[in-house]
């Protein structure tokens, strides 16, 4: 075996994992998803920086607002799941930095000084702990449906500031019946890497 995870936990995480369209009634609860963030936290980013923030929409007048500004495909699963997080990147993250990376408490200003520059920062490496944190809700026995489709300057608008970016929204919860569509295919190794 080729991998140290065993293979109940890479199907955990991996092939039985699948985006969820459809969740059970059963709440997500604070618990899980403060276990959750405390794995993933530990995400590698450049600088250790942690530009991702996340909104837990709980209210069912926040969930209200959230859906209204999703696509249409995506309206009915949001109002129904269990749990909905908003994924949005903090580009003043740079705040943190004296804190996060204390052998280098210059890099904020050194590298992080121009807000184009941490823009760019903040996007990447949330994108990379937005990974982290689908994972994470796997590893809790849970399933995720992450979205992109939704009117970004309103939920911006909405739930954030002009300081935060959102990414992504992702329903979660415990699947229901008919969650999972069949997995779509996917690159072989040949097609997506190249040796040099």
């Amino acid at each position: 075996m080729t991998l140290a995870l065993d293979t109940a936990a890479q199907d955990l995480l991996f092939r039985e994992a699948h985006t969820a369209n459809a969740f059970t009634d059963e709440p997500v609860s604070e618990e899980q998803i403060q276990a959750v963030y405390d794995l993933i936290k530990l995400a590698p980013t450049a600088f250790n920086q942690s530009p991702l923030r996340i909104v837990l929409v709980r209210s069912a007048e926040a969930r209200e607002r959230l859906v209204s500004h999703m696509a249409e495909g995506n309206r009915a699963k949001t109002a129904a799941a269990p749990l909905v997080a908003i994924l949005a990147a903090d580009n003043e993250f740079h705040e943190e930095l004296p804190t996060l990376f204390p052998h280098f408490p210059q890099a904020k200003d050194v590298f992080f000084s121009e807000r184009a520059a941490r823009e760019q920062a903040a996007a990447a490496n949330a994108t990379l702990q937005a990974g982290y944190f689908i994972l994470g809700i796997r590893a809790a026995g849970l399933a995720a449906g992450p979205m992109t489709g939704f009117d970004f300057a309103g939920v911006q608008k909405e739930f954030l500031d002009d300081d935060h970016t959102p990414l992504m929204v992702v329903n979660i919860g415990k699947p229901g019946a008919d969650a999972f569509h069949p997995r779509s295919p996917r690159l072989s190794f040949d097609q997506a890497v190249t040796t040099v």
